[in-house]
């Protein structure tokens, strides 16, 4: 969720009602308190691309230091005989 202003949302409209079809909500504020949001019509909203990006980076990095396993059907059934 971002927050900004009613100025910065006359000067930047396009950009930020891009930002919110891509799944970003936008709090709008008017002297610093919120007065409305700005986000993305349907079901739900999407996680932004960028936001996206940073979530499957730290996957890597946790998945890089996940021991190497075999074959996945020898370790069910190696947990079923326990």
């Amino acid at each position: 969720m971002r927050k900004t202003s009613v100025r910065e949302l006359h000067i930047r409209t396009s950009e930020l009602v891009r930002e919110a079809e891509e799944g970003g909500v936008i709090v709008i504020e008017r002297r610093g308190e919120p007065v409305a949001e700005l986000r993305p019509l349907g079901e739900s909203a999407r996680i932004p691309a960028a936001e996206k990006a940073k979530i499957f980076a730290s996957m890597r990095k946790l998945w890089a230091r996940m021991p190497v396993v075999g074959d996945s059907a020898a370790l069910i059934e190696e947990d079923r005989n326990r």
